[in-house]
């Protein structure tokens, strides 16, 4: 565990925490320029990743003190990580787009058809997969020459590793109609459901949800209206 604390004027205090007993591992300070904003300080393992506004992404090993630095032009401040531990990797979110980084500052993957639909990284509608080889997400929905505007989104399953677009799920690729669960919220009440149907364009509407069930291969999506919606082989 990694504790940060108040920073000083050229640097920050940092401590590393066994989880288990709460052991002092580590206690170091970083060095900081001065006068520039600190926009995120991340631990992953024996990795330290620190950006600081406009200036370059360091990952610093604090077992044997190595730096490495990458451009400030190649790597922009994402809104959201997620550590790939299976892979010794990490997802970034920034614009919509989603890239993969190893800790060499290398980037490994960039997605051919993988455009979110939140702008600002709702991971409520994205799910990494156990193995962590597959990222499904709730996206743009892309006709052959544009993005298809209107409130229809696709689901998209891509590979992490080669960025390629494995399946979507979109308007013109389900069925006209699918079942769709409803509930009434009456305070702890058991919620009561009904049967009713949907078109896929609605269905693919203002996802707010998105969770996969690896081992009944399904899809399970909830959207704003609270309408929860299984799309399955």
């Amino acid at each position: 565990m990694l504790l940060i604390f108040t920073r000083a004027s050229g640097h920050v205090p940092l401590k590393i925490l066994s989880i288990e007993d709460g052991t002092v591992l580590k206690s170091f300070n970083h060095l900081l320029h001065r006068n520039k904003k600190v926009d995120f300080i991340e631990q992953f393992n024996e990795k330290l990743l620190v950006k600081q506004e406009n200036e370059n992404l360091q990952i610093f090993d604090v077992r044997n003190a190595e730096l490495t630095e990458v451009s400030s032009t190649e790597f922009k401040t994402p809104s959201a990580f997620i550590f790939l531990y299976e892979n010794q990797l990490f997802l970034t979110f920034r614009d919509r787009t989603v890239a993969v980084w190893n800790f060499r500052g290398e980037l490994v993957t960039s997605f051919e058809d993988h455009l979110l639909w939140h702008p600002d990284c709702n991971t409520n509608n994205i799910y990494i997969t156990s193995d962590q080889d597959l990222i499904i997400s709730y996206c743009k929905a892309e006709s052959e020459d544009h993005w298809v505007e209107g409130n229809a989104g696709s689901i998209n399953i891509s590979n992490i590793l080669t960025g390629k677009c494995l399946a979507k799920i979109n308007v013109s690729s389900g069925c006209p109609t699918i079942d769709e669960c409803g509930s009434n919220h009456g305070g702890l009440k058991k919620q009561i459901h009904s049967r009713m149907r949907s078109t896929v364009a609605e269905a693919l509407e203002d996802i707010t949800a998105l969770f996969y069930d690896e081992e009944r291969n399904e899809i399970y999506t909830g959207n704003r209206h609270g309408l929860v919606h299984v799309w399955s082989n």
